[in-house]
């Protein structure tokens, strides 16, 4: 399901980047909607810069809904475990000491919560 709308965000994406060049700017720009055609109202300038702006709409409205359901999407993959939670598991270390004919021994160091409590005078 998130490949599917991460694709579908990619080509939203592309399509407004795409839009947006083609439409005529204040300058001309690199608008292509110059040029009355022989396709009546349609290729007009002021035809072809009122679909192009509803299709810019159009396709920013579908980036900004899928870039939600991305995120929704997202915050349901993480787990709710802070890393602070992992502070209160006791956690040992082990040493392992090699003497010079390779022999080798392991140490178990306990964590703090295993030492033996030590009343102070």
């Amino acid at each position: 399901m998130e490949q599917v709308v991460l694709v579908i965000h990619l080509i939203l994406a592309l399509a407004i980047i795409g839009l947006v060049l083609i439409q005529r700017s204040e300058g001309g720009g690199l608008g292509i909607g110059g040029g009355g055609g022989g396709l009546g109202g349609l290729a007009t300038p002021g035809g072809t810069a009122s679909i192009l702006t509803k299709v810019t709409a159009l396709c920013a409205f579908g980036f900004f809904g899928t870039s939600l359901v991305l995120g929704i999407l997202a915050g349901s993959h993480g787990s709710s475990k802070s890393i602070l939670d992992e502070l209160d598991k006791p956690q040992s270390l082990e040493i392992t000491v090699i003497d010079e004919e390779g022999a080798g021994a392991s140490i178990e160091i306990p964590s703090a919560q295993e030492l033996p409590s030590v009343p102070v005078e």
